[in-house]
């Protein structure tokens, strides 16, 4: 199965510009192609991550990738899928969001060998340019009719849109022309919101280059849920490839919790897993689904692609930790990890009384309360059970004199720091 045919299998390819051309030219050449992203925050987010990878399957499969963070057009903001204008970020904001996405994709890319990633930023070419440069080398050539059919300019129209937003696809048209020129790229690859941008480049390069100059564009789906809620995010919020922001066991447990309905199509989207493996992994969810085969290797194959395989192994151990209810050997990092979202209260005073320290932390609603969930076995210390009345928390009971974990009952957890 060859490149093409196995994005097919997949589900990657939405749209292509010239299909048969396309294929042609990757049969013959080893071909540059390129994605892009703009740096509106400083991490990307698990929603970014399909073109990407989709690129890096280019890449394996013998072509060159070039890795484009748009410092130039994350100044101005892409209107696509937007209903108002975008807020405009200051040039130290975009150039800091820059490094921080280029080092999140160097994690993705290999940028050695003969076809090693290339990483470039727009801001190289586009930063410096005036705007008379603009309007004649590049305005001159797209015309105001073509933009105005362009899905997200169009959809714009009522609520109203800025001349800076509308020149957006004329900028990330700069892009696909500069790559053609200095960088042989003859492909650019992105989401299926991205269908008019790349094809205002391919106009761009039809009107200024020779005669027969070929290019394509190919696009992604939009990547969805069986049940129809949005992809990526949960309850606490989007789910990002910075740890600081979703901690590895977070983002270990977003994908190990994927729905049967949905985990094979992602195992597809976003693993490099071979067309048999996902088909043996298939098969155990219809067969043996309690066991959650497919789930825990797309957890595994994820974080370790993002997060590496230390980072994998202590979400596992977290996960094995909650699961068993053994916490005293979890380390204070991992405590922290695995109880970022519970409540937590902060003792400061002297010896922690257990009855009292229950309705200090708001645990329970009163010491009578307290004392019968401690005479009837129903609270546990870092997982192990306290029956006594007066017992009094020593360091001891600390986790690296840092944090005590109190569960009530089978699954209400609390974190105490000191």
């Amino acid at each position: 199965m060859n490149l093409l045919e196995d994005l097919k299998w997949r589900g990657i390819i939405y749209q292509q510009t010239d299909e048969a051309g396309l294929k042609e030219q990757l049969m013959e050449n080893m071909t540059s192609l390129y994605c892009g992203v703009d740096p509106t925050a400083d991490s990307m987010h698990i929603g970014h991550l399909l073109p990407f990878l989709t690129l890096r399957r280019f890449q394996n499969a013998g072509h060159r990738p070039i890795v484009l963070v748009g410092g130039a057009t994350g100044l101005i903001g892409d209107p696509s899928g937007k209903s108002e204008e975008r807020k405009l970020q200051t040039l130290d904001v975009i150039g800091h969001n820059v490094k921080c996405l280029q080092n999140q994709l160097k994690r993705i890319f290999d940028f050695d060998g003969k076809n090693g990633a290339v990483m470039v930023n727009n801001y190289d070419w586009a930063g410096s340019m005036d705007i008379v440069t603009f309007l004649r080398d590049y305005g001159k050539h797209i015309g105001i009719n073509y933009m105005l059919a362009k899905d997200t300019i169009a959809s714009r129209l009522d609520t109203g849109i800025s001349f800076t937003e509308f020149t957006y696809t004329i900028l990330q048209a700069m892009d696909f022309l500069h790559l053609y020129e200095n960088h042989n790229c003859k492909l650019q690859i992105g989401g299926s919101d991205q269908w008019g941008n790349i094809t205002t480049g391919l106009e761009l390069i039809r009107k200024n280059m020779p005669e027969g100059a070929k290019a394509y564009g190919l696009t992604i789906p939009l990547v969805t849920k069986a049940d129809g809620t949005k992809f990526g995010k949960t309850e606490s919020g989007a789910i990002w490839l910075d740890p600081t922001k979703t901690t590895p066991y977070e983002f270990y447990q977003f994908w190990i919790n994927t729905a049967d309905a949905d985990v094979v199509k992602y195992l597809k989207f976003f693993t490099f897993l071979s067309k048999e493996e996902i088909e043996k992994l298939e098969v155990a969810v219809k067969e043996e689904p309690h066991l959650r085969e497919a789930q825990k290797k797309l957890a595994e194959e994820m974080t370790t692609l993002i997060h590496g395989e230390a980072a994998l192994e202590q979400a596992q151990k977290i996960t094995a930790a909650l699961f068993s209810g053994d916490i005293k050997n979890l380390t204070a990092d991992e405590i922290q990890q695995g109880f970022k979202d519970v409540p937590t209260y902060e003792h400061k005073d002297g010896a922690a009384v257990l009855v009292d320290l229950l309705v200090a932390a708001g645990i329970v609603s009163s010491k009578r309360q307290a004392r019968e969930d401690v005479t009837n076995g129903a609270v546990y210390i870092n997982g192990e059970r306290k029956q006594e009345l007066d017992y009094v928390l020593t360091a001891e009971d600390r986790i690296e004199d840092k944090f005590t974990v109190i569960r009530r009952g089978k699954k209400k957890y609390f974190l105490i720091k000191f």
